[in-house]
């Protein structure tokens, strides 16, 4: 099978190209482009037990001798983790670490709901595949899964934001809003998310474990989704039911690399244009939490 290309993203702090770092390449390689690994899909992504697994062992005391690798990777950003490295017990303590006051603030508009690599897909609609290429699974499985019954908008404006190993793992509210009562959570598989397994898993999004919260905002519904992936043992969910402060936390993933889904009806969002531009070319943005991606009537 022929290897999959570099991961290349656009750096919207220097508006450069740059190729990922990915931790574990080798391996997602492996998994994803031999027959072997082929072969063994059903095994390592088919249940929890393998990411279960990986979680137990990165929150074992053992693992404090991983937490200097993970920091070592290009665009961790160890300076801004609230303890120094050394007080951290646990890969996974480290990994899902909170940041010093101040490192993630949150301006005007509607704003990143996490650090990552952030595409979006304007006016997709509901009952086609989610918009990747080889998809074919649609948008309504994706945020109501088994119920056709619910009353969606007919296109949403979708943001998906990819979480790699090196990023800040905790996840925010992007405005003002109110949501009713605790996301859904629907069981699934534990597929990588990198653009790797995405060309040849593209109904990751609609087949992965993935908590699914209903928020009320002044600019009307919009959708969370957090998706599970290969090596998450847990995605936690922090935050209580009723109206939520924009920049507050909402929850964390702990180890591996993931997933924020961010969806509103069609048009309730007026995107900024170096997002817009660099999705369109067919590029994710490297985006901080916190940091504006859309303007949305009403959204402080």
């Amino acid at each position: 099978m022929k290897k999959s290309p570099p991961v290349v993203f656009i750096d919207r702090a220097t508006g450069e190209k740059t190729v990922e770092s990915v931790m574990g390449d080798k391996a997602l390689r492996f998994a994803y482009e031999t027959l072997l690994g082929r072969t063994l899909w059903p095994v390592l992504f088919g249940s929890r037990a393998v990411s279960a697994f990986l979680g137990r062992r990165y929150d074992s005391p053992k693992s404090k001798k991983d937490i200097a690798s993970l920091a070592s990777i290009p665009g961790c950003r160890p300076e801004e983790a609230e303890k120094p490295l050394e007080d951290y017990a646990s890969f996974n303590e480290f990994f899902t670490r909170r940041l010093k006051p101040g490192a993630r603030p949150f301006g005007d508009g509607f704003a990143s709901p996490a650090d990552g690599r952030l595409a979006i897909y304007p006016s997709a609609a509901a009952d086609a595949p989610f918009p990747l290429k080889g998809a074919v699974v649609n948008l309504r499985e994706v945020f109501s899964p088994g119920d056709p019954s619910r009353v969606l908008p007919e296109r949403f404006d979708v943001i998906v934001v990819r979480l790699a190993p090196v990023d800040y793992h905790r996840f925010h509210f992007p405005c003002d809003c109110k949501v009713a009562s605790s996301p859904r959570i629907v069981p699934g598989r534990y597929d990588s998310v990198n653009p790797v397994a995405l060309l040849r898993r593209p109904d990751v999004y609609a087949r992965n474990e993935r908590h699914i919260a209903e928020c009320e905002a002044a600019f009307g519904r919009f959708w969370m989704v957090e998706v599970g992936a290969f090596g998450v043992g847990t995605i936690v969910q922090t935050f209580k039911p009723g109206p939520v402060a924009k920049g507050s936390e909402k929850g964390f993933f702990k180890f591996g690399g993931s997933t924020v889904i961010v969806a509103a009806e069609a048009g309730a969002l007026e995107f900024d244009r170096d997002i817009a531009a660099n999705s369109a070319a067919g590029f994710e943005t490297r985006v901080l939490c916190g940091e504006r991606i859309a303007a949305a009537p009403g959204a402080a």
